[in-house]
């Protein structure tokens, strides 16, 4: 899987390259233009919490909603820079993703995790389509399918609903609390991190001055803690206070539902070797910026 989309972010690049060189020269700056636009999207995850410990597994009733806006400059047939600032939640909860009948998700049944996460992204993207537009603006393909891939830095900050077993006076039931200040796993890891999104849509001219689109785009990420999950259990010497242990030691499920707050440090639980994902899915609309065409001057 890894080199499966290593081998699709290569390919992008080598044909965003390619193309830019063989076509700039022939799209005069008359031809270029700006657009502006806003996507209403569906969010998903790939990580530790989830039904399936593998990237593709996903539970599509976590999904929540992302917002985001862009500005695109053309500057070729085939190829526009997109740079672009989004606001989305991605969330997962052990008790439901996981199937204590299924023997590969038993494990993280009892282990009962549960996490939130608000992510603000800013990306910057080069876009290349399939269907080239040599006219200007105006005569642009009705139709045009494209792929795109780039680069983009993010802020996030993973909450644990307080639910279960014994909570410590300093948690009330219901809450959702900061997860990376308590250092669950004895690690200090940055709320800040990179990303590689990368994808694909259509887009669709309603008019001289509109395009919609539907597109899905990848983010592999360089963090393990998106959901808070990584490593193994550490010992509470480690752990800050009782609302670290609360969550760090985890509010363990066992069969008959009941709860037992108790974990061996060094025990699993994480998969630890994979990084977090996300997935955006959804709907673009995007106003063409007229360009302005200056009038000859006469003496």
């Amino acid at each position: 899987m890894k080199q499966f989309f290593t081998h699709i972010l290569a390919l992008l690049l080598v044909i965003s390259l390619v193309a830019t060189e063989a076509s700039a020269q022939q799209f005069s700056k008359r031809k270029q233009y700006n657009s502006v636009g806003v996507s209403l999207n569906a969010m998903n995850y790939f990580g530790d919490v989830v039904p399936k410990a593998s990237i593709p597994s996903l539970r599509f009733a976590a999904t929540r909603p992302n917002i985001g806006f862009n500005f695109t400059h053309r500057f070729a047939p085939r190829i526009s820079v997109r740079a672009a600032l989004a606001y989305g939640r991605i969330t997962g909860d052990d008790e439901k993703a996981a199937d204590k009948n299924d023997a590969d998700a038993r494990f993280r049944y009892h282990r009962n995790m549960n996490f939130r996460n608000d992510i603000f992204e800013a990306s910057a993207v080069g876009v290349f389509d399939l269907i080239a537009n040599r006219n200007n603006y105006i005569k642009r393909p009705d139709f045009v399918p494209y792929v795109f891939a780039g680069i983009g830095v993010f802020h996030h900050n993973p909450k644990g609903l307080v639910r279960g077993g014994t909570i410590p006076a300093s948690l009330s039931s219901g809450d959702y609390v900061d997860l990376q200040p308590l250092r669950t796993e004895g690690v200090d890891y940055s709320l800040w991190n990179f990303s590689l999104p990368f994808g694909g849509g259509v887009r669709y001219k309603i008019n001289k001055s509109f395009d919609i689109g539907l597109e899905i785009g990848w983010r592999k990420t360089f963090s393990d803690y998106l959901d808070d999950v990584s490593g193994t259990y550490v010992e509470d010497s480690k752990l800050g206070g009782d609302a670290a242990k609360y969550f760090g030691r985890g509010i363990t499920r066992t069969d008959d539902g009941t709860f037992n707050n108790f974990n061996v440090p060094g025990e699993m639980r994480g998969k630890g070797n994979e990084k977090d994902w996300y997935i955006v899915t959804g709907v673009n609309v995007n106003y063409i910026l007229a360009p302005r065409v200056k009038s000859p001057k006469f003496r």
